[in-house]
């Protein structure tokens, strides 16, 4: 077992119907730009009634057709926002969380321990964040926090550390495949390799993405010596 092999993410999630929300961060292969993409997946007709919307350098979900939501608690959030040099993003309103925390003086991990995993009920599904450190040389943060069992009594917390590798990224999503109750993703992030091109990196990751559940897809790349930003979204929406 090869436990350095830098793995294809199109080849990871296609034929998976179901892999929920995901974050991947790393660095093109160049090395010039830091990488971050979300993806969101869903499967009910809530969840799938949602779009990525820009704001500013930040991105919200947002509802698609208002007069179709059901319940906006766990659907409805800024998924990337932007403190100084720092970038944040997540699979839900805990990137408030870690902004603030951030603003205070509390580093990435302490904030989320106020934090734990979403109360979907047997799910439970996992917060994912992830925080980029774009000053002074780049590195990254990755954060789960999933149920501890089956009842949801209480939450593991798990955080990654990562220096920037050249064409190197990690991988995180909330769930190994579909199911019921969903299975919660397991393990450390996936290792996987991020091209120096936004439009190839941002084609194959949605292409491979289960055609009947995936939503929106944003992807943003940085240049790591000017900080110009490069960004794609894709909404099934629209």
């Amino acid at each position: 077992m090869d436990i350095y092999k830098i793995n294809d993410i199109g080849e990871l999630i296609t034929g998976n119907p179901y892999v929920g929300r995901g974050i991947v961060i790393g660095k093109s292969k160049d090395g010039k730009s830091a990488v971050t993409a979300y993806f969101i997946m869903g499967r009910s007709a809530n969840s799938r009634n949602r779009i990525f919307a820009e704001e500013g350098d930040a991105v919200f979900t947002k509802p698609f057709d208002e007069s179709k939501v059901e319940d906006p608690s766990l659907i409805i959030y800024a998924a990337i926002r932007k403190l100084g040099s720092s970038l944040i993003v997540t699979n839900g309103d805990q990137t408030d969380t870690i902004y603030d925390g951030l603003k205070n003086g509390v580093p990435f991990a302490e904030s989320l321990k106020t934090r734990e995993f979403e109360p979907d009920c047997p799910n439970y599904t996992p917060r994912i964040s992830g925080i980029l450190y774009l000053d002074g040389g780049f590195c990254y943060e990755m954060s789960i926090l999933k149920s501890a069992d089956a009842e949801g009594s209480a939450c593991n917390r798990y955080t990654f550390s990562y220096p920037s590798i050249a064409g190197l990224g990690h991988f995180i999503h909330t769930y190994v495949t579909d199911g019921n109750p969903i299975p919660t993703f397991q393990g450390e992030p996936e290792r996987v390799g991020i091209p120096d091109d936004i439009d190839e990196f941002t084609d194959k990751l949605w292409g491979a993405l289960d055609e009947a559940n995936k939503i929106s897809l944003y992807v943003r790349y940085v240049d790591l010596e000017t900080g110009k930003e490069t960004n794609r979204l894709i909404n099934k929406n629209i």
